[in-house]
């Protein structure tokens, strides 16, 4: 069930509007190899009424299921928006459609979760990669200027043909 507001109960007051929405409500794509969405968006929203308009400012919070693309280590990121704010125009050209004095805020929360999810997640800033589990050496570890001397020397032993 999408996030509306009734323009009615906003006549009075400002109204403050807390919970949870399933992602798959969401409609934010295809599962991502390295992000996977399966916790509930949880808000945190005010909603006034501006005469033509409706402000709704608040927090949006979404636990994201990760693989680092480095070291491919499982691990849940906590995706927020603290400072989300929308301005949805009720006249004129930009106005947002209506449904049955109601306004639908599901697109613009989806809006802002996707700019805010992970491109290329990492289990910690400073993390090594696969290297660190590579076997070589008293440490375990390889330096990366031996890992690259032998791809490079690897290289140089094609043969291509003119």
């Amino acid at each position: 069930m999408p996030l509306l507001v009734n323009l009615q109960h906003l006549q009075t007051e400002p109204l403050e509007i807390s919970g949870e929405l399933p992602v798959a409500e969401l409609d934010l794509g295809g599962d991502d190899s390295v992000v996977h969405l399966t916790h509930p968006l949880s808000y945190d929203l005010t909603a006034t009424d501006l005469d033509d308009a409706v402000l709704v400012q608040g927090e949006l919070r979404l636990p994201v299921d990760c693989e680092c693309v480095r070291c491919l280590k499982k691990f849940t990121l906590e995706v927020e928006v603290p400072d989300f704010a929308v301005h949805l125009p009720l006249a004129g050209e930009d106005a947002v459609g209506l449904v049955e004095d109601c306004v639908d805020l599901t697109p613009f929360l989806r809006e802002d979760i996707l700019l805010t999810l992970p491109q290329h997640p990492l289990c910690k800033p400073d993390c090594r990669g696969l290297s660190q589990f590579a076997a070589g050496g008293a440490s375990g570890q390889t330096s990366q200027t031996n890992a690259g001397a032998s791809a490079w020397a690897a290289l140089n032993k094609l043969k291509l043909k003119d």
